[in-house]
């Protein structure tokens, strides 16, 4: 299963009128980062940084004057989420950002049923909040000390943690072999990754006591001669 969880900053909260001035995303194979990454800066061609937004992420014009216009890295951005789940934090936002670049140039809007929103995770898991990126990360002991501001690429790596302890990722990892679990990551065409099962090296002590065996049997034959315990406990 291949998922990208991505991010943008943009030059204010109006989808229509604003503009996305940095997109980044990472890549994961079966819940693993691959270590492929995606993170443009993108000049907003003309459109101006809202102050809020810029206290937000830091961002300033002078930032994005020499960077390419949307339409120059949309084909790059494409070909790297195509076929994939996309993951984000209030992913009504950013998709709606997106799909307004993509219809100024002609391209199809994303669909919902490729959206995972990890806000609509976090609400129904905890309900009484909060569930800010930071937020989260301070739940789940996730170090974001290094996050003064917004940026699209530092947020998607955070989000990817965050979003596999949403899942309950760590949880179902356990037991996975551990020298397979790389390989899958790192190979797509893997259906799922190999568990193994080893003896143990010494059997479990008993736990009954004799007293206990004794203390059973007369129960048993209290049962009378239909007693499920009695066939189960006679040979076949």
């Amino acid at each position: 299963m291949r998922e990208i969880i991505f991010d943008t900053e943009t030059t204010g909260l109006d989808s229509r009128e604003d503009r996305v001035i940095e997109l980044g995303g990472i890549e994961m194979i079966n819940r693993f980062p691959t270590g492929r990454t995606f993170h443009k800066y993108i000049n907003p061609q003309g459109r101006a940084i809202h102050p809020d937004a810029q206290a937000v992420h830091g961002i300033s014009a002078a930032d994005l004057a020499d960077k390419p216009g949307f339409h120059e890295i949309v084909e790059e951005f494409l070909a790297f989420i195509d076929g994939a789940k996309l993951v984000a934090h209030n992913a009504g936002f950013d998709i709606g950002f997106l799909n307004v670049e993509f219809g100024r140039l002609g391209h199809p809007a994303i669909a919902a049923e490729r959206v995972i929103d990890t806000l609509a995770l976090a609400k129904r898991k905890h309900p009484m909040g909060p569930n800010s990126l930071d937020a989260l990360c301070r739940r789940y002991g996730i170090d974001n000390t290094h996050r003064t501001k917004h940026g699209a690429l530092l947020d998607s790596e955070l989000l990817a943690e965050v979003y596999i302890e949403l899942i309950g990722g760590k949880q179902a990892a356990l037991g996975l072999d551990s020298a397979a679990a790389p390989e899958a990551a790192r190979r797509p065409e893997i259906g799922q990754l190999v568990v193994t099962i080893r003896p143990r090296p010494a059997a479990l002590a008993p736990r009954l006591t004799e007293q206990d065996r004794a203390a059973h049997a007369l129960m048993v034959e209290t049962l009378g001669e239909k007693a499920v315990w009695l066939k189960t406990a006679q040979p076949q």
